[in-house]
């Protein structure tokens, strides 16, 4: 096998495999994404699996970290406990999410003395020490719910004797007297007191209380400041969310200096939900964080195939560089463009491999591991890219939407009415609708949303989003009489046609849209 095709296979395809020089050296930016990321605002960033969010997010607390800020990334995966994560009959939402924020504020006490201890020159450890201190404590105060029960007991006693001792008397050598006097008065009291409780131990979290030793602690750091990423918020149970949501959102955001990134699957989050009392329980975007990212919305190549090339040439180049460079097992070329004509028998096989990505990073990595198992000695061509979309296509997204059953009649639905019908890859769904099972196959990453928004001059006031079948859906159909012409048929202009990219506005588009009242009717 070549070499560069065996260190393709030993590519990672999770960003927490790799250690955080790797991470920085194979990070590839994509159009303004790290800058809209590195201003100090609250932010949630959106993506689905595999897009790229640890890994961006990693990248953004070391330079955070290279400025002299703290910079501290949680995965949620690991925070918390079974009496706060999971299902307890005994305890409410509110008690779980409780707990679940404590041990979340445990965690970033952790990782400040941790940081503190091993960079102990650059801190004072004894002013540091008693804020970490009382910032735990009012983290983690207990109180007890039930009664109380007072019991008072009270004893004395007193006892007194007064005594006079005279002795006189005479001796043979003269007169000699002795006198001897006592008093003797004696006093004693006990009083007791006990205090019996009977409750259960529950955590309050005072919100004052903690932000004030919190905004103490964070105005002790270097320059003020504190940086606080939470990774895998999805993996949070969703209705325990917007507590947690909302616990965060009246201790950490409110104290100055903290600025707090979010990364969440969009499908598999909730924020805020309504509430009759106050209002709303939660974080509301675009108010108590900042307008959120998607990660989904830069690197499709339907939107902008060159922007799309470049990133996919860079990954690549990136990745193999930053493995090769711990093991000095080969030589890289330093032109990420000749690196990318050594790898590829041409550039047709390599714009092949990046739309077969569907703008998914680790969908990327996977594929070119599987083309390079297929290459073997030679460079990777067309053929083993189509080969190796499909080997992934099978193994991990179309195991993942055969666990559910009806997903997977709606794919082959959709399947048959774009591709087989239309001759299109792609579909404009109304904005407005909401549809479980489509976003199911949106997270599955068999469906990828390329343009929100769409409108069309005939249809006024309604607008589309279009959304385009993965590359695995279509890869047997190419070079075939059944093969997709396009992304979908509008009329532009006045004429007829297939189009490759998603305009925001048409004049006619209603041979592109679909409407999923014919599938649930074809159910029932």
């Amino acid at each position: 096998m070549r070499p560069i095709n065996t260190i393709l296979l030993r590519l990672a395809k999770r960003a927490e495999t790799y250690n955080q020089q790797h991470i920085i050296n194979s990070f590839v930016d994509v159009g303004p994404l790290f800058t809209l990321l590195s201003n100090p605002d609250n932010q949630i960033l959106f993506g689905r699996r595999g897009t790229g969010k640890t890994h961006v997010l990693g990248y953004l607390a070391n330079e955070v970290q290279r400025d002299g800020v703290i910079a501290i990334q949680l995965d949620m995966r690991t925070i918390g406990s079974t009496g706060g994560i999971y299902s307890d009959p005994r305890l409410t939402l509110p008690e779980r999410a409780t707990r679940l924020l404590v041990d979340t504020l445990c965690a970033i006490h952790d990782r400040i003395l941790t940081e503190g201890l091993e960079k102990a020159e650059e801190y004072d450890l004894s002013a540091l020490g008693p804020l970490l201190d009382n910032f735990i404590d009012a983290a983690t105060n207990v109180v007890v719910e039930g009664t109380v029960e007072v019991q008072e007991s009270k004893s004395a006693t007193s006892t007194s004797a007064d005594g006079i001792k005279g002795n006189i008397g005479a001796s043979a050598n003269g007169l000699q007297s002795s006198l001897d006097f006592t008093i003797e008065n004696k006093n004693q009291a006990a009083e007791e007191r006990r205090t019996k409780r009977e409750g259960t131990e529950c955590l309050r979290v005072r919100f004052g209380a903690v932000g004030r030793e919190f905004e103490k602690l964070v105005t002790a750091l270097p320059q003020s400041q504190l940086w606080i990423v939470f990774d895998e918020w999805s993996e949070i149970p969703l209705d325990l969310q917007p507590y947690l949501a909302d616990l965060l959102r009246r201790t950490v955001l409110p104290v100055r200096g903290v600025t707090v990134k979010i990364a969440a699957i969009e499908q598999r989050c909730r924020f805020r939900i309504p509430d009759e009392a106050v209002g709303h329980i939660g974080i509301e975007i675009g108010a108590d964080a900042a307008a959120s990212i998607n990660l989904d919305e830069f690197l499709v190549f339907d939107n902008n195939p060159d922007l799309a090339k470049q990133f996919f040439r860079e990954l690549l180049h990136r990745h193999v560089k930053a493995l090769v460079s711990a093991t000095k097992e080969m030589e890289v070329k330093e032109s990420a463009s000749e690196f990318i004509n050594d790898l590829f028998t041409q550039r047709p096989a390599f714009e092949e491999f990046v739309r077969s990505a569907e703008g998914v990073p680790r969908d990327a990595i996977n594929i070119i591991g599987v083309a390079a198992q297929k290459a073997l000695d030679h460079a990777i061509s067309v053929p083993d890219v189509r080969a190796a979309a499909r080997t992934w296509y099978t193994r991990a997204k179309q195991q993942a939407v055969s666990t559910k059953p009806l997903a997977q009649d709606l794919l082959n639905w959709i399947v048959d009415e774009v591709i087989q019908h239309r001759q299109a890859r792609a579909f404009l769904l109304g904005s407005e609708v909401k549809d479980d099972l489509v976003d199911f196959l949106y997270d599955a990453r068999v469906l990828h949303i390329i343009r929100q928004g769409v409108s069309a001059q005939d249809i006024p006031g309604r607008r589309f989003n279009v959304y385009a079948l993965d590359y695995g859906c279509y890869v047997d159909l190419i070079n075939t009489s059944r093969a997709p012409q396009g992304l979908f048929e509008v009329d532009v202009e006045g004429k007829s046609g297939f189009v490759d990219v998603p305009y925001t506005d048409f004049r006619s588009i209603r041979r592109a849209i679909l409407e999923l009242s014919p599938f649930y009717a074809k159910r029932l």
